[in-house]
């Protein structure tokens, strides 16, 4: 498994609208979350160590901000190179987890491309700035994703408390990192 960094985008960047199946088989684009004041998208898998420590975490953010914002999880991985990530793995971890947000696949892997994805986890926050999603916050979810106990630093979480309140976007954006995503 190689270690990437995530990417880095400007702030305000808009995000590219995607229409892709969740683990119910819905259809789950941009405009199911017009209603919040912002949406957080994890690019994430099912086998990754560094995305197997952070489900519990998008979990708890999920419990605190469902109000104010919405949180989904794509997975872009290819489900031939590691079957656990197929389609079926999903909904298997969906239930076994308890994901109480939707879990969507990305089979083409084209969302993940337009979004620049590069690693799992990969977490994006947007704010809903009249209809359109601009990029809030890009970076990691915390300062230590093997030990929760030694975690000084919640960079998403209070990304996520910044735009819940309505205030400005962090300035300091360390990159999230994390296995490679497993193009086909």
């Amino acid at each position: 498994m190689a270690l990437l960094n995530s990417y880095e985008l400007p702030q305000g960047w808009k995000a590219p609208d995607f229409d892709l199946p969740n683990t119910e088989g819905q259809s789950i684009s941009l405009s199911n979350f017009s209603d919040k004041k912002g949406l957080l998208i994890v690019f994430t898998c099912n086998h990754c160590p560094y995305a197997k420590a952070s489900w519990p975490l998008v979990i708890e953010l999920y419990s605190k901000f469902s109000k104010d914002i919405g949180v989904v999880a794509i997975n872009p991985n290819s489900g031939e190179m590691h079957p656990e990530d197929s389609y079926e793995g999903m909904q298997q971890k969906k239930k076994e987890w308890n994901i109480p947000f939707d879990y969507i696949h990305d089979s083409t892997q084209k969302v993940a491309k337009e979004y620049h994805a590069q690693c799992t986890p990969d977490p994006y926050l947007f704010r809903n700035d009249n209809n359109e999603s601009k990029l809030f916050y890009h970076g990691r979810i915390n300062d230590n994703w093997q030990d929760e106990s030694a975690v000084q630093e919640r960079n998403l979480e209070d990304a996520m408390s910044a735009l819940a309140q309505g205030k400005d976007a962090p300035k300091d954006q360390k990159p999230s990192m994390g296995c490679s995503i497993k193009w086909q």
